[in-house]
């Protein structure tokens, strides 16, 4: 019988400690393009059955974030499930699913904003967010270098 600790085994390639470098476009998200720099940990909690993930940054457009977002396993809806709550208050879920033992795709549930985490080398982990543009074409409005510390 597999167990919701086991099913958060899939995980393994972002738990750690990481230096966070941030990139962004000038869209609909941002006034401005910009970069920035932060640093995050992601750790197995309460006996393996979530992943969670602190982070916080500063961004050259002067806005600090510190978050937290948790993964778990939905026993009742067979997917993995993710929330995430920023110091500004906002927060936000999304579904969430392993492409392949190196990829885990978020659908967050608020907005079209598609997300990928992607292992990209024994010791750093990609992470891109997409939004639709006024064609339908996804673009970029977010990309995180993680480097294992």
């Amino acid at each position: 019988m597999v167990t919701q600790a086991d099913k958060m085994e899939k995980f393994e390639f972002l738990v750690g400690d990481w230096n966070l470098d941030y990139s962004f476009p000038k869209s609909e998200f941002s006034k401005e393009a910009g970069t920035g720099k932060g640093s995050g940990t992601i750790r197995r909690i309460l006996e393996n059955r979530y992943v969670c993930f602190d982070y916080s940054c500063a961004l050259t457009t002067g806005v600090e974030v510190q978050a937290q977002g948790i993964f778990a396993w939905d026993n009742k809806a067979n997917i993995y499930r993710y929330w995430w709550f920023e110091s500004s208050g906002s927060f936000s879920e999304a579904s969430c699913r392993f492409i392949d033992d190196d990829t885990l795709f978020l659908n967050w549930h608020d907005g079209l904003l598609i997300q990928t985490f992607k292992k990209d080398g024994a010791d750093r982990v990609m992470l891109s967010m997409e939004h639709p543009d006024a064609s339908g074409e996804y673009r970029a409005v977010l990309s995180v270098r993680f480097d294992r510390r």
